[in-house]
């Protein structure tokens, strides 16, 4: 009588981490150091790279310069919070850019990082 070996292997567990919330606060900009001081040292430059990584013309943050409300930062604040379904008003929106730009700008940027990955894996013990 021939013996039957069934094998099968643990399949991992996939979680995702969509939210409706920001994944980091306005004022985690420490949550990411090279994006804070690259920042902090170069304003136009990270403005100008998170534009481009939101799929966004690549100079249209300098167009801030010209107002007194920032009007590219609350546009893509208010972008990225519809394409990821974040929660939020455009008033809030554009009080974050008058009051907070830099620390917008590096919650924007860490919003792009964290939801173009967000499966985990996570191992099944056996």
């Amino acid at each position: 009588m021939p013996e039957r070996m069934v094998v099968s292997q643990p399949r991992p567990f996939i979680m995702t981490s969509v939210s409706n919330q920001w994944t980091s606060g306005i004022c985690d900009c420490f949550q990411d150091l090279p994006q804070c001081c690259l920042a902090f040292w170069c304003l136009p430059c990270f403005t100008c790279k998170t534009a481009n990584e939101a799929g966004e013309c690549l100079c249209l943050p300098l167009l801030d310069a010209f107002g007194v409300i920032p009007p590219m930062t609350t546009a893509l604040r208010v972008s990225v919070r519809q394409r990821y379904g974040i929660e939020g008003t455009v008033c809030s929106d554009c009080v974050y850019a008058c009051f907070c730009g830099p620390c917008t700008w590096c919650q924007i940027a860490r919003e792009i990082k964290t939801r173009r990955n967000p499966i985990t894996f996570i191992n099944a013990a056996a």
